[in-house]
């Protein structure tokens, strides 16, 4: 589906602040709170927004050590084997395949060092699994919520 400027528009205020209301964003993009409606039902349905959650400090929750992980596997292991083993872990964060020597980089939040080792000890136990290649994360620079870079 194509978007124009004012979906672009009403996208970037929900990146923002998925709590605005219709008429708020419609005063930041120029249409009346019944039009950004329309909008935003076409753009759920159509799958360009596929959501919208709460963004929660992972420390509050008790998940106070995060890393990324260079997961490299065997052969030709597909994506959908390594999501389907990833998704069993909840620390999983997130999980990407990638160009370079890696086969995929996972996000991995952790309560503790010991935790975090006990989960890549499981990962890496997976067959498909070659090595793992871990870094630490010591504090974050920059974190936006959503897909909304440039906006």
């Amino acid at each position: 589906m194509a978007i124009d400027a004012l979906d672009s528009g009403i996208i970037a205020a929900l990146i923002e602040d998925a709590r605005a209301t219709y008429a708020e964003i419609g005063a930041r993009v120029g249409l009346s709170a019944p039009a950004v409606k329309r909008r935003v039902d076409r753009l759920l349905e159509t799958g360009v927004i596929t959501g919208f959650s709460a963004s929660v400090e992972p420390s509050a929750l008790g998940w106070r050590t995060e890393a990324f992980v260079e997961l490299y596997c065997r052969g030709r292991t597909s994506p959908e084997d390594i999501a389907r083993a990833l998704a069993k872990y909840p620390e999983v964060v997130s999980a990407s395949t990638v160009t370079g020597d890696a086969d995929a980089v996972i996000h991995l939040l952790a309560a503790d060092v010991q935790q975090f080792e006990k989960v890549l000890e499981r990962i890496g136990a997976e067959p498909f699994v070659v090595r793992t290649k871990s870094a630490v994360v010591l504090s974050r620079l920059v974190r936006r919520s959503g897909s909304g870079a440039g906006s």
